[in-house]
């Protein structure tokens, strides 16, 4: 992959996840701030971009999203990975759900 492909994806990527964000935050404010892991402050902005704006903020050179899994136990269970205990699908995935929630709880206090 050349460097220019890289780019057209990442803005490819960025402008998915913005659209994403502004009709999640439009739809179910609540929901999109807990299931995207922003602030309030970030969801005032995204929400009022106009179309033109997206495709500028969208052609950033710098991916826009980030994995907010960045633990290996949740890596673990999303993945279903060395679970011994457990072997049900939905039950490894509610419990990364959850520990994903808590986290995004603790986040939002500091």
């Amino acid at each position: 992959m050349d460097s220019e492909q890289l780019l057209a994806e990442i803005r490819e990527a960025n402008l998915t996840y913005l659209m994403l964000a502004q009709n999640l935050i439009r739809q179910d404010r609540s929901e999109a701030l807990f299931r995207l892991g922003l602030t309030e402050e970030a969801a005032e902005l995204l929400v009022v971009l106009s179309p033109a704006q997206l495709l500028k903020i969208a052609s950033s050179n710098m991916l826009l999203c980030r994995f907010r899994v960045d633990d290996e136990l949740v890596w673990n269970l999303l993945t279903n990975h060395n679970v011994k205990k457990v072997d049900n699908t939905t039950t490894t995935q509610l419990h990364a759900s959850i520990l994903m929630a808590g986290r995004y709880a603790e986040a939002m206090t500091h």
